[in-house]
């Protein structure tokens, strides 16, 4: 063989291994693109479940919420009647003292010598009454059988006239005196609350009668059971308590519910009997206060009030969870009938059995979602499944 014909048959072996590595080389890049198409492109979404159910229908009465103060029915200045020096404090400050229960002692010494000296007067002045009076008839009977004149009668009478008035002003000091010794003891006027003592044993202190000083305040007390609940009413809930007023003759409307700032349920009531006869020209608010018992004693200076207005009225409920914020609105997402989430925009109102008042936004055919609203996002299709939503009695209204 020549060497031309070795140089041909060389050069066609190494284009044909040149083809081979280009054709593999080729395969194994179609491979590995073909691998990473297959790990880069997303598997087929599953439609999310949702658990649905039209909402609650209930009647329900309309209400308006406040916020309210409390406040004793009865509070007094604890004062002393009569000076002198505070012998005893007979209670703890912050007790619960109950009416008639004794708290201060004033020393009375002063007042019963007094007392005994109105006594002594009255003995004398009944003696003198006593010797008047016999020679009053005495001058009468002589008169009448001619040995007395009627100017005798007349100065005897005078004289029996004088006695008996110093008879009266002896008793009347005997009760001065009796008044004062009384008011030497300080007692409670009702049951209730009293504060710290502000004056310690052996202070004088200065009483209201005849005092040529301010009385010395001794301590405060108030009452506890019951207590008044005041609030500021606005032009609209006044004219929506009047109307309901009018209707139902203030029977139902003077009913109110109330939580302490820690309750959630609105499980206290109290009777709404005062409503101010003027109108708050600064803030547009008329004033109105409820008596609320207190067997407890557990009420707090500030509360929130519902007054009843209105007879019941049809309206629809829903898990407060499916009740969504947004910014200023609230959405509930519902399940049209193309299995596709809808939105709605409601209005709100009160919690009534553990449920979400909805005023209006929605229809009772509505199907809201009530279970897994993380999935449903509005206008993607969804796997509705049927649900129940229950109202709950002892939840009461919050």
């Amino acid at each position: 063989m020549t060497r031309k014909h070795v140089a041909k048959r060389t050069l066609f072996a190494g284009t044909i291994a040149t083809l081979a590595v280009a054709s593999f080389a080729t395969a194994t890049l179609a491979h590995l693109h073909a691998r990473n198409d297959a790990a880069t492109s997303p598997p087929p979404a599953s439609i999310p479940q949702v658990v649905v159910s039209r909402p609650l229908a209930r009647e329900i009465d309309s209400r308006l919420g406040f916020l309210g103060q409390f406040s004793a029915i009865e509070q007094v200045e604890l004062r002393a009647q009569v000076g002198g020096t505070l012998t005893g404090i007979h209670f703890r400050d912050g007790d619960i003292v109950h009416k008639g229960d004794l708290l201060f002692t004033i020393d009375a010494r002063p007042y019963e010598i007094k007392l005994a000296q109105a006594n002594a007067l009255l003995e004398t002045a009944s003696a003198r009454l006593a010797l008047a009076d016999r020679e009053l008839n005495r001058a009468q009977v002589l008169a009448s059988k001619s040995f007395g004149t009627e100017q005798t009668v007349d100065q005897r009478t005078a004289e029996h006239r004088s006695a008996q008035a110093a008879v009266d002003d002896a008793r009347a000091q005997i009760r001065d005196a009796e008044f004062d010794v009384e008011h030497c003891r300080i007692t409670a006027l009702f049951t209730g609350l009293i504060g710290s003592h502000l004056v310690s044993v052996g202070n004088l202190i200065a009483g209201s009668r005849a005092a040529t000083t301010p009385t010395t305040l001794l301590a405060t007390m108030v009452s506890l059971d019951p207590i008044w609940l005041d609030f500021d009413m606005s032009e609209s809930d006044f004219l929506a308590y009047s109307r309901d007023r009018a209707r139902s003759k203030g029977s139902a409307a003077n009913r109110v519910e109330i939580a302490l700032g820690d309750e959630t349920r609105f499980l206290r009531q109290g009777t709404l009997d005062f409503m101010d006869n003027a109108l708050n020209r600064s803030s547009g608010t008329i004033h109105a206060r409820a008596t609320v018992p207190n067997p407890d004693r557990l009420l707090t200076p500030f509360a929130r009030v519902q007054l009843v207005v209105g007879a019941p009225v049809q309206a629809l409920l829903v898990p407060d969870a499916a009740v969504l914020p947004d910014q200023t609105e609230h959405l509930v997402m519902t399940v049209g009938a193309d299995k596709t989430v809808v939105p709605k925009l409601v209005e709100i109102g009160d919690l009534e059995g553990g449920l979400r008042v909805i005023r209006s936004g929605l229809a009772p055919s509505d199907q809201v979602i009530i279970d897994g609203i993380p999935q449903a996002s509005p206008g993607a299709k969804v796997a509705p499944q049927d649900g129940t939503i229950r109202y709950v009695a002892a939840a009461g209204r919050g």
